[in-house]
């Protein structure tokens, strides 16, 4: 219970410097919004489509519905994939980065409170804000189930929602390893904005008709994984990689700081 407690210090702290500055505020205004964006250019795509084949249909007396799965839902989670890759970094670059600059690090260091529990609970703090950034934008794609004629699945709404989460846990996990690294925090934000972004180029590399080495390559790719998720499937290997990623940036951020304190 200790250690639980300690862990949820360390979130609260967090979450009272992310609202108490622009970073969090900034974070859900920019997410929500270009959440928005897509999804009503996204739906009018849908609409457009829907209205082109209703008139084919009439002309050649028949027609086929589509799926606002398909062209609304799935291409959605995509586009978001990408803002996570940008706004990843402002959550993260900050944790460890700020502490080391105000001089609190030591603070940390001589408090009762292990290694483990500062790097997850500055995790799991950055984690729930961006589960809340998600959250928020959803209601846009509730209003679907509101109005639509045509209800669209529910399953690839939850998966996506799940694979984007876990995307972007896997951003702020090696994020948090990343702001460890030094006490300024735009140096940290570029650095973990050009980690995210080799991780997220070596699913370029899936190609049915690559080798083996290409397609291990494929495999450590973040993208790699989201595919199934936002078609409303689950696939462990899927989520068992995702963890796999955020347990090994969590180990390498707590292998950081416990360095350091030895050093000191």
């Amino acid at each position: 219970m200790t250690a639980l407690r300690n862990v949820s210090a360390i979130v609260g702290k967090e979450w009272r410097h992310y609202f108490g500055s622009p970073i969090a505020w900034v974070a859900l205004f920019v997410w929500t919004m270009l959440f928005g964006i897509f999804f009503y250019f996204s739906f009018s795509f849908f609409l457009e489509q829907s209205m082109r084949i209703a008139q084919q249909g009439m002309e050649y007396g028949g027609g086929m519905k589509i799926s606002l799965n398909e062209y609304l839902i799935r291409p959605l989670f995509h586009n978001m994939a990408v803002v996570a890759l940008f706004l990843a970094p402002m959550l993260t670059m900050r944790l460890f980065a700020e502490e080391k600059r105000q001089g609190t690090i030591e603070l940390l260091a001589t408090s009762p409170i292990t290694d483990w529990q500062v790097v997850l609970g500055k995790f799991l703090a950055s984690s729930a804000l961006y589960a809340l950034m998600i959250l928020a934008s959803l209601v846009n794609v509730a209003g679907i189930w509101l109005y639509a004629s045509s209800k669209p699945e529910w399953k690839p709404v939850v998966t996506g929602g799940l694979g984007l989460f876990l995307l972007g846990a896997c951003f702020l996990a090696m994020g948090t390893f990343v702001s460890t690294l030094t006490r300024n925090q735009i140096v940290a934000g570029i650095l973990s904005f050009c980690l995210f972004l080799g991780m997220w180029t070596l699913g370029w590399a899936d190609d049915p008709t690559a080798g083996p080495v290409m397609k291990a390559v494929a495999y450590l790719g973040v993208t790699t994984h989201l595919e199934d998720l936002v078609k409303g499937v689950i696939d462990l290997k899927d989520v068992v990689f995702y963890l796999s990623v955020i347990t090994f940036g969590l180990f390498l951020a707590h292998q950081s700081v416990e360095s350091q304190r030895w050093r000191a």
